[in-house]
């Protein structure tokens, strides 16, 4: 058996074996019972990544139920098959390997990392875990106490507090429009056959996107497929309908003592299949993206000195879209801060982008494309999670071509059809001067 010291050096190692991002080549295969995964084969290191998602995650949660998803999710890895916790997370740390469960709104997600050696021992604790959780009334009192505590401090973080209450009022009562992580009465009015429930409801083989790299052929990737999920569910929960965003222009203020007020911001956004949503990606970055060089950072931080940070996104989720931005100013400054971010947000609208900032923007944007691929398991999320927006395999050489193709023209065309500044709904937490809620 490989040390767990051992077992790190390998990992640096395979960051630096990993291919070149366009020749990455994708198989995708199916399993003799039925099961799709893509795969990349890199035999230079013993080690392989997998990444599983199962399409619906805590918006499965059934009435009344909420956080059950959640819950579940942070119960697989305590206890599987005969094995209490320690017995089991014993087993993966003496295989050197590594199993991370997590939920989202949209999937749950699972993470393994595993020696070439031990793959069948490995894969055989995995199983257990989705196949056979104990959760055991113990573990369940321990990781709901978890829960809770979380819960307790999320009601204290003003990121969080804008970001629920935001959520909240463009969403109404669907689950979109609370967190998965459920709330202090919920969570503890749990029981254990609600979190069977969820198990059963979420894990289900009609939502499962598998992605694989690393040391493994595709015939012993198929086999591992059908012991791995073979036995779950055919299908689980019905997935919610579809939400439109409820927010129209305004502001909402939300008393909490600090210094600085936080400010969560947004309107409809873009389908992600949508023919216009590149061009907007390329608009977002010039505008908001995640770079020193977006207008909202050259104008709300470097020329006002009003944030020391301030960006936008897209955010295409599976049920809804929207576009949404985030500051965070002093409290006799973010009334300020948010005129500047309306101001900039009607610019772009009406007079579209520069040449150069375009220019820019794809530089950006295409170099830093190859940098995603830096590991297996990046390499592995990359896979899943182009399956989950109906991608094919040829997607990864052709992307940037289709940034390179946006024009100046189409960014002030798609500018004027999205970036709507009368239509931005801020929440602002904090006790922002000047600043009062306007619905």
């Amino acid at each position: 058996m490989m040390s767990r010291h051992l077992s790190a050096i390998v990992l640096g190692l395979w960051s630096l074996a990993t291919p070149l991002w366009a020749e990455v080549a994708i198989q995708q295969l199916t399993s003799p019972g039925g099961i799709n995964a893509w795969l990349v084969e890199e035999h230079s290191i013993p080690f392989t990544a997998l990444e599983i998602r199962f399409r619906g995650g805590t918006s499965l949660d059934a009435p009344g139920k909420r956080g059950a998803t959640n819950l579940m999710m942070g119960l697989l890895e305590e206890g599987a098959g005969d094995m209490d916790a320690r017995a089991f997370a014993e087993a993966v740390e003496g295989l050197a390997a590594n199993f991370s469960f997590d939920s989202h709104s949209d999937a749950v997600t699972i993470s393994a990392e595993f020696l070439s050696e031990n793959r069948d021992e490995a894969i055989e604790l995995l199983r257990l875990a989705l196949q056979e959780p104990t959760f055991a009334e113990a573990d369940l009192e321990r990781v709901r106490a978890q829960v809770l505590s979380n819960i307790q401090s999320n009601l204290t973080d003003p990121d969080r507090i804008a970001s629920d209450r935001f959520y909240s009022l463009a969403y109404g009562d669907h689950p979109y429009g609370s967190s998965g992580d459920g709330t202090q009465g919920s969570v503890g009015a749990l029981t254990r056959d609600d979190v069977l429930a969820a198990h059963r409801a979420v894990l289900a083989r009609d939502r499962l996107y598998v992605g694989a790299v690393g040391d493994i052929t595709a015939d012993d990737l198929t086999t591992l497929l059908d012991r791995l999920f073979g036995a779950l569910p055919a299908t689980g929960a019905p997935m919610p309908g579809r939400v439109e965003n409820a927010l129209t222009g305004g502001v909402t203020v939300i008393d909490f003592e600090t210094p600085q007020s936080v400010a969560l911001f947004g309107h409809d956004g873009l389908k992600r299949d949508d023919p216009d949503f590149f061009t907007a990606y390329v608009m977002n970055h010039i505008l908001g993206g995640s770079n020193f060089g977006s207008r909202l950072t050259i104008e709300v931080r470097e020329k006002r000195g009003l944030t020391y940070g301030v960006s936008s996104f897209l955010v295409p989720r599976d049920l809804s879209e929207l576009m949404i931005g985030q500051v965070s100013s002093a409290n006799d400054r973010i009334a300020q801060a948010i005129d500047v971010v309306r101001a900039e947000w009607a610019r772009l609208a009406s007079d579209g982008v520069t040449e150069d900032e375009l220019s820019q923007a794809k530089t950006f944007l295409t170099g830093a494309y190859p940098l995603r691929f830096d590991g297996n398991s990046r390499i592995a999320g990359i896979l899943v999670g182009m399956q989950m927006i109906d991608l094919t395999p040829d997607y990864i050489t052709s992307r940037n071509a289709r940034i390179e193709a946006v024009t100046a023209d189409d960014v002030a065309r798609v500018a004027a059809r999205l970036l709507d500044a009368d239509g931005l709904h801020f929440v602002v937490v904090g006790q922002p001067e000047g600043l009062e809620s306007s619905n």
